[in-house]
């Protein structure tokens, strides 16, 4: 009688389930690569609905490791991936604010998800510094995706030292949310309207918070777990 051969745990499935974390941070970093190439024509909008169509559902799956409710991602996420793939298959750009408005939502969501996971324990995990890193491009993302909407609303709302008469791509209005968020403030881009800059303003209190809360307290932990 012959034996089935065991079956060896995949490398990658075992590390996707103890650190889905690192997963949606690595997609978030390497999405930065390919940005650079979009712009408003149909092969860049194309490349934009497909980074959608990845993040997502990653953004989803973190939400599921968390204490928060992942039916309430669900319901933002599918309308945001319909939208977004009409949009970008049938050249309706007019939806994809839509779809933007639904996924800043959604990454704040995911965001919010995070933080209560990582307050959730007194103990520092390799998951969690993933999911540190992961919040703060969520954030990122989630106020980019509101400037787009802003943007689309509110024509003329960010202006810049370079073709300031031309609406701010999606590559700029990220760099803005990145150096906004972080507290670099280089200022190339720059709010003009009112809401835009009711936006930047709130952002900006996000990233104070976020580095006063959840950073502090998870260096103050690893700190604390060292010395035992």
């Amino acid at each position: 009688m012959t034996r089935a051969p065991a079956r060896w745990p995949r490398p990658w499935a075992a590390l996707a389930r103890r650190q889905p974390s690192a997963f949606l941070l690595a997609a978030q970093l390497l999405s930065l690569l390919v940005y650079p190439s979009m712009d408003d024509t149909q092969g860049g909008r194309l490349l934009f609905g497909a980074v959608a169509l990845v993040v997502v559902p990653l953004a989803v799956w973190v939400v599921n490791r968390s204490p928060a409710v992942s039916i309430v991602a669900w319901l933002l996420a599918i309308p945001a991936i319909a939208l977004t793939g009409t949009g970008v298959l049938l050249d309706r750009p007019e939806l994809l604010p839509f779809s933007a408005l639904l996924e800043s939502a959604l990454y704040f969501y995911a965001a919010a998800s995070l933080i209560a996971y990582m307050l959730h324990d007194h103990r520092v995990s390799a998951d969690e510094l993933f999911a540190a890193g992961a919040t703060f491009t969520l954030l990122a993302w989630g106020f980019a995706y509101a400037y787009f909407v802003c943007q689309a609303w509110y024509p003329g709302s960010f202006t810049s030292t370079v073709e300031p008469g031309r609406p701010r791509q999606w590559m700029e209005l990220l760099f803005l949310s990145f150096t906004n968020l972080s507290a670099t403030g280089i200022g190339d881009v720059l709010p003009v309207s009112s809401p835009a800059r009711v936006l930047v303003m709130l952002e900006q209190f996000a990233g104070v918070g976020y580095i006063a809360t959840v950073v502090s307290r998870l260096i103050g932990l690893t700190v604390i777990g060292a010395r035992r």
